[in-house]
């Protein structure tokens, strides 16, 4: 879509906060009058749906709609989010290894601003399966690179607690 479309969906989003728990609907309905804009194939249009569900406590109306946008090619950065976001709703649904074998992989893709996301997301999804180690080294891992010190030794507890199960 064109950018007057994006700053429109960007100021819809900066809006959510105002709407109180019992008015989500409304900001919803925001959303889908947004994506009504759309053609019917965009996967631009389920990937805002999506989040608006998420973003109001719905994580599972998020799912399908998520699957939606990528099934329908959402690619680059949004669909990078659509994954992050999906594996969170899918641990929130109770399907926690879904979200492991969908975020697994964005370990090795081109790293950007969500790499800590999915770090952070994937390793939620692997506490709820009970791997708390493999979480802790994920977030350990993503965290060092940030501390104005010890960033070697961080780096290496991360890897040592993998390793130590090996």
């Amino acid at each position: 879509m064109n950018q007057d479309w994006e700053d429109r969906v960007a100021a819809a989003w900066a809006t959510l906060d105002t709407y109180p728990e019992e008015e989500a609907a409304d900001f919803r309905a925001v959303i889908d009058a947004l994506v009504a804009e759309l053609p019917d194939d965009s996967p631009l249009g389920p990937f805002e749906q999506a989040c608006a569900w998420d973003s109001t406590g719905h994580s599972d109306k998020a799912v399908p709609l998520y699957r939606e946008a990528l099934a329908r090619g959402l690619t680059g950065y949004k669909g990078r989010r659509a994954k992050i976001q999906l594996s969170s709703s899918l641990r929130n649904t109770g399907q926690a290894e879904e979200g492991v074998k969908l975020l697994t992989p964005e370990l090795d893709a081109p790293s950007d601003e969500l790499d800590d996301a999915v770090r952070a997301t994937l390793a939620l999804c692997l506490s709820s399966l009970g791997r708390d180690r493999e979480g802790l080294s994920l977030v350990l891992g993503a965290l060092a690179p940030h501390l104005p010190r010890y960033r070697r030794s961080m780096a290496n507890y991360a890897r040592a607690l993998v390793e130590s199960e090996d």
